[in-house]
């Protein structure tokens, strides 16, 4: 016979029930915690970055957790295949090193145990100071590790209405099904904003000119990209094909309205002739090494894969007709032949006006227990709807095992982002990802560098994450990453 606690004798301060040599604990949670039968499950919806680690989040606090996801029964305009967290657009989580906020919340993410982090770990490829990986691997190693985790059930099937048996996060991010978000605007009332995205072409390697193209970073940094350079003729030829290529046209029902962190480069384009070189195709720290001097304007490909037989060309994300784009990337010096292995695609991103719906916990104000994750929460980025899918997991889950949500401090990269999800203004709002704005700035008595203050800005955040993950107790050990 199972003998329970009374529940006079839950432990509000530790959380959950606590195991005791009296007590015959039906599920053992970790950190010594114990679950009744009666507890409720956790439901996500969507198994892209932000579902899959709030998934293996909630899990590991001792949720049981029911993960859904549409595909590969029911295709969305941008993705390829039925793997989960499937990257659509560039293959990179954003710059590393201390000095770099994305390698602030990498290194946080790493402290609490991020699976998305573990896969980027182990996918790896060489991309300068950015963290960039292997599309297939990164989304395999997902994959596998929630199809093996025995507290995560998998359903996959389109949802379009909220289980009610449980807390639920939604994590469907910006190709949320036109059922679900019609759905969720006559439950939660506030108006959807909705803004075109675009991925950027994909090269085979082997159709490359090398004779053309030189391998350098920008300011002699690893030289981990290959260089298209322009003289200036060769870009008036590019720009003329550029502006008169023809774009993706919209459907009635959808809104045209861009994201500046993703703009397709035909619209940058449409901003002027030099709008371009001092974007995405800006040459400055790249010389050309067989002149010595920095091109009129240079087009960088990062290696999609850990073979280096893909390439796909930085900041140049469109939504051009198919056609238009192999013409177009075809008038760029040393991919006159290239065979395009992936084109770019326009698609619609879905985000809510999370200052007027949300906490900072990313629980809705007005639904307790609803939670939010990723691109639909109004983040922007691989890396930071990972994290908000981290922290709606582990909330979700101290919810439906009896205790309180929690907030990460103000001075780490993903508590802040938190912060500004509820509390911006909701009359402008647009999506958000990891910067220095976000976290309070050092005192010191000294003036310090902006490189000094950075670093101190993320050894401050990993020493106070690390106390709160222990205080916690969501981790069973932690160090402070280097």
């Amino acid at each position: 016979m199972v003998i329970m606690r009374e529940v006079g004798e839950f432990n509000r301060a530790d959380g959950y029930w606590i195991d005791a040599p009296a007590v015959d604990c039906p599920v053992q949670l970790p950190f010594g915690r114990c679950r009744l039968p009666a507890m409720d499950r956790v439901h996500v919806i969507g198994a892209g970055l932000a579902g899959s680690e709030a998934a293996v989040a909630a899990a590991k606090l001792g949720a049981r957790v029911r993960l859904y996801e549409m595909r590969p029964k029911r295709m969305t305009p941008a993705h390829r295949t039925g793997q989960f967290a499937e990257l659509v657009c560039s293959n990179s989580l954003g710059g590393e090193g201390q000095a770099n906020a994305k390698g602030l919340l990498q290194a946080e993410m790493r402290l609490a145990g991020s699976l998305v982090m573990r896969a980027a770990d182990a996918s790896r490829v060489p991309a300068g100071g950015a963290l960039a990986v292997d599309r297939e691997r990164f989304s395999g190693f997902i994959t596998q590790a929630l199809r093996s985790n025995p507290s995560i059930e998998i359903v996959q099937e389109e949802v379009s209405e909220l289980p009610s048996d449980g807390p639920v996060i939604l994590a469907t991010g910006p190709l949320t099904s036109d059922a679900l978000a019609a759905h969720l605007q006559s439950r939660l009332g506030g108006r959807f904003l909705s803004f075109y995205d675009a991925a950027a072409p994909v090269v085979l390697a082997e159709s490359i000119n090398y004779h053309k193209v030189f391998r350098a970073g920008r300011y002699a940094q690893q030289a981990d990209y290959l260089n298209c350079p322009f003289s200036e003729e060769e870009y008036r030829v590019f720009y003329q094909a550029l502006s008169e290529a023809r774009a993706h046209t919209p459907h009635d029902w959808e809104k045209l309205e861009f994201f500046e962190g993703c703009m397709p480069i035909e619209e940058i384009a449409r901003r002027g002739f030099d709008t371009p070189r001092f974007g995405p195709l800006k040459p400055v720290g790249l010389p050309d090494p067989r002149t010595g001097k920095e091109p009129y304007a240079v087009v960088q490909l990062r290696a999609e894969d850990r073979e280096e037989r893909m390439w796909s060309l930085v900041g140049f994300q469109t939504g051009l007709k198919w056609p238009d784009q192999k013409t177009v990337v075809q008038k760029i010096p040393g991919l006159e032949n290239a065979e395009i292995v992936r084109y770019g695609v326009m698609h619609r991103n879905t985000y809510l006006n999370a200052p007027r719906l949300i906490h900072p916990t990313l629980e809705f104000r007005e639904h307790p227990d609803l939670f939010v994750a990723g691109v639909l929460s109004g983040v922007e980025g691989y890396l930071d709807s990972a994290a908000t899918g981290w922290l709606a997991g582990t909330n979700a889950a101290l919810k439906a095992l009896g205790q309180e949500p929690l907030l990460p401090p103000e001075e780490t990269m993903l508590g802040g982002l938190a912060r500004y999800l509820a509390s911006a203004n909701p009359s402008n709002f647009q999506p958000m990802n990891a910067n220095w704005a976000l976290v309070p700035p050092v005192k010191r008595l000294k003036k310090l560098s902006k490189k000094e203050a950075r670093g101190e800005m993320y050894k401050r955040g990993l020493e106070t994450l690390t106390r709160w993950l222990t205080e916690h107790k969501l981790v069973l050990s932690v160090a402070v990453t280097p």
